[in-house]
């Protein structure tokens, strides 16, 4: 089913999604939201809940999972001097207390101001980025500063949730494996999962491992260019470890099939795939950008969410599964009253 090589444009991954179908919360159970499965080979699509996943495994699988763990990123201070309120948005860590941040309203944020976030908690804005952000030291007494940050930081949400964070977002804005500290956004596919859930799996004699790739904000930036070539994707930080490798060298050699949980997953393993259709371990930074025709060398089936129309993560998701048949499934989600984006449903893409 999947369609012939094409080369295709940006007004090509569009489509109608009215705000009704963006889920402003969670569904009350993780494992409870809804689950389209697509057949790639048949076009076939079912209706599930998220829990039956399991029927869609066999033993000696390997489930690749997303590690990553979203910090409160967000942070407000007063500018000395004016007492202006300044939002101060973490995106990556440069060197101890050294940091890349957006700030609103930039225009109020100069080189040589000083903000102050808490009692003993300031930091010194010393450069600007080209992408117009700025670059902060912060200066801080007593706690780590990571300490501080969980103290004082507010979880980040979607552009597209048009709600203030509020605490429980904390914990579900979080996978329930979430352990290597470093995203701003959440790998959302691994959103549905319950500790239960991974059990039940694991009974089934199903492998699991984990990688890491801390998303950033750059997973919500639009592409501004019909010319899919000219897209430069933000740079993410990855780790696939060796133990990582080995299981995914493993399955391969064994035929067994490779779920990756999330497009962050895909992403990070078609970084490190080396000929023969194996993977190296590897940690550094990827802009890989992934869209059709792409062939796919490590992945046999992938969990994910439902995107947004022109988004790099539709256009990954159209590369794997056939663009016709992805925005087909879309339609029919849409009919069945699926939620989308990053609290929405699921999709199992077999």
């Amino acid at each position: 089913m999947i369609e012939k090589k094409k080369k295709y444009k940006l007004a090509d991954f569009n489509y109608s999604l009215p705000s009704k179908f963006i889920a402003e919360y969670p569904a009350p159970r993780r494992d409870q939201s809804k689950l389209l499965v697509l057949h790639r080979d048949t076009g076939e699509i079912e209706h599930k809940k998220f829990f039956e996943v399991t029927e869609y495994m066999r033993k000696n699988d390997l489930l690749l999972l997303n590690n990553t763990k979203v910090f409160p990123a967000r942070l407000f201070a007063t500018k000395d001097r004016t007492d202006a309120k300044v939002e101060v948005f973490l995106l990556r860590e440069l060197n101890e207390d050294l940091w890349e941040v957006m700030v609103r309203p930039a225009r109020k944020v100069r080189i040589g101001n000083k903000l102050e976030l808490a009692p003993n908690v300031f930091c010194d804005v010393i450069d600007n980025t080209v992408s117009g952000g700025r670059v902060v030291r912060f200066e801080h007494e007593g706690d780590d500063l990571y300490s501080i940050i969980e103290r004082i930081g507010i979880s980040p949400l979607p552009p597209y949730i048009k709600r203030e964070s509020e605490p429980k977002d904390k914990i579900r804005y979080q996978t329930v494996y979430a352990d290597k500290r470093g995203a701003v956004a959440a790998p959302t596919a691994g959103l549905h999962f319950t500790q239960a859930l991974l059990d039940k799996i694991e009974r089934q004699g199903v492998k699991r491992e984990h990688l890491t790739l801390h998303i950033g904000l750059g997973t919500f930036r639009p592409v501004q260019v019909e010319d899919l070539n000219r897209h430069q994707m933000d740079s993410e930080f990855f780790n696939v470890s060796t133990a990582a490798a080995l299981a995914i060298n493993t399955a391969r050699k064994k035929r067994r099939k490779v779920i990756a949980v999330g497009t962050s997953t895909v992403r990070a393993i078609e970084t490190v795939a080396v000929s023969g259709f194996q993977v190296s371990p590897k940690r550094g930074w990827t802009d890989k950008f992934i869209y059709p025709p792409y062939n796919f060398k490590m992945v046999d089936a992938m969990i994910t969410n439902f995107h947004q129309p022109q988004s790099t993560l539709l256009m990954m998701v159209s590369a794997f599964a056939g663009r016709d048949l992805v925005l087909k499934a879309y339609q029919e989600a849409k009919k069945n009253d699926y939620r989308f984006l990053s609290y929405g449903d699921a999709m199992l893409i077999i």
